[in-house]
């Protein structure tokens, strides 16, 4: 599996994880309609991009100043992805959503419950950090690091674009929801594996 591959897998399963995003764009949706649960994903991938952004100057001066410290978090990386792995596979309970509370969203409102959602989640920190640490080296070009970065945010926002059309029907809650223990499965799976093969994987 080259790298490039590999940031792909690890990107979308972290996308479809079931999470702090997912839970406030199916409540957006259910509560208010398509078009809220749509702005919340808009958030979203806008708060990918700040991670992304600050993740790549870490990133870069950790390369430059210290060889050993960038190897340190590459492998500290890989082995939190082991664990978010195990940690998805034996997870029993399902992602919870508050239903109970309608209270109004402006279109504003919509996005910016969005972009703080991701903004201030440290799950999509250390994944976004992770990922990075594993394709990243001294010779990749800053073109190709702001690839990485676009098309994690573009790889949010589709997904929980999906998630909101689905939603925003209240008939598809129930089917979609009750996939969730199967999916933890199979991305705990993933998540583990690629996580031991990336800490066995040589450096740039």
């Amino acid at each position: 599996m080259t790298e490039v591959l590999a940031v792909a897998v690890i990107t979308v399963l972290a996308v479809i994880a079931p999470g702090a995003d997912f839970a406030m764009v199916v409540r957006n949706s259910y509560l208010h309609g398509r078009r809220t649960g749509l702005l919340g994903a808009v958030g979203v991938a806008a708060g990918v991009l700040v991670h992304v952004t600050y993740t790549m100057l870490g990133v870069g001066l950790l390369i430059a100043s210290s060889a050993f410290l960038f190897t340190v978090i590459k492998l500290v990386g890989a082995a939190y992805l082991v664990y978010i792995g195990v940690r998805t596979f034996r997870a029993r309970t399902e992602v919870t959503v508050d239903l109970d509370h309608r209270t109004g969203l402006t279109p504003f409102a919509a996005l910016r419950t969005g972009f703080l959602t991701n903004v201030l989640n440290p799950k999509t920190t250390l994944f976004v950090v992770s990922t990075f640490a594993q394709v990243v080296g001294p010779g990749t070009p800053v073109v190709q690091q702001v690839g990485y970065g676009l098309f994690m945010s573009l790889a949010h926002l589709l997904w929980f674009g999906v998630v909101a059309v689905f939603f925003s029907q209240s008939r598809m809650r129930t089917l979609m929801l009750r996939g969730q223990k199967v999916l933890n499965k199979v991305i705990g799976s993933v998540l583990a594996g690629l996580g031991v093969s990336l800490a066995f994987a040589p450096s740039h």
